[in-house]
């Protein structure tokens, strides 16, 4: 299957909405009917920050370049590693997934955050997602270390770029 990853647009936001929605109740995944949401949504795209993973005119997958401060003030993330990017909100269609579908976006964030000038990257990831966290080994992140932030335990993986 061709497929190109791109950063989303204005007429994304109805499936990209749904492609959310989707993951709704799944393994580890807290999201709701209100997060994340349209706001959500504009917040990305305003910043050039949402890209979608699309083959046949279709969005299977959607990741996100993230900016919260909160997160970006934990004391657990390498200094040696500024400056260091966050993502968030990465997921695949329900049916696509086991695909190799989060492999490929996340190898292209890799290389989008590097050519923007990132040297490190760290997510936070609820502990209750085995899919997310078995992803994130095979790339090498590390965890290194725990918070509960946003009514959730997380662990704060990191990854040098």
């Amino acid at each position: 299957m061709d497929y190109e990853i791109v950063l989303a647009k204005e007429e994304d936001r109805e499936e990209l909405l749904s492609l959310y929605h989707a993951q709704i109740g799944r393994e580890g995944c807290p999201w709701s009917e209100e997060y994340p949401s349209n706001e959500t949504i504009d917040f990305d795209l305003s910043r050039d920050a949402l890209y979608v993973y699309k083959a046949d005119n279709k969005i299977y997958g959607a990741m996100s370049i993230e900016e919260d401060e909160d997160v970006n003030n934990l004391p657990y993330w390498n200094k040696d590693l500024q400056p260091e990017s966050e993502f968030a909100r990465i997921c695949v269609l329900p049916d696509s997934q086991h695909k190799g579908i989060g492999r490929i976006m996340l190898a292209f964030l890799h290389e989008e955050l590097r050519r923007r000038g990132y040297r490190g990257i760290h997510i936070l990831v609820n502990k209750l997602n085995t899919k997310a966290l078995h992803l994130y080994d095979r790339f090498g992140y590390k965890n290194v270390g725990e918070c509960f932030m946003y009514d959730q335990d997380f662990f704060c993986y990191e990854l040098e770029l």
